[in-house]
């Protein structure tokens, strides 16, 4: 879990995204939290259980699903789908 390393989310809200660890707060006795920073440029936080490291820096050693892990806006995915 070093900052800069590729992180796939693997529960929450956040499921399914791919990012770049910022950085990792730590609560003791509470939950720990990591900010990531995905390819697109938006940051998003959640608990480090739905964290899985997926790469050294940022190439990732497995490949990614479609859309490389990034998560549209509403207006963004209507319109793709709409696009169809």
């Amino acid at each position: 879990f070093e900052a800069g390393n590729t992180a796939m989310i693997r529960g929450g809200n956040n499921m399914g995204r791919v990012g770049t660890i910022m950085h990792r707060e730590r609560h003791p006795g509470s939950f720990e939290i990591v900010h990531l920073k995905d390819a697109a440029g938006h940051t998003f936080a959640t608990r480090l259980q739905n964290v899985f490291v997926i790469g050294k820096g940022t190439k990732p050693w497995i490949s990614l699903p479609k859309g490389n892990g990034i998560k549209l806006s509403i207006v963004e995915d209507r319109a793709a789908k709409m696009s169809r």
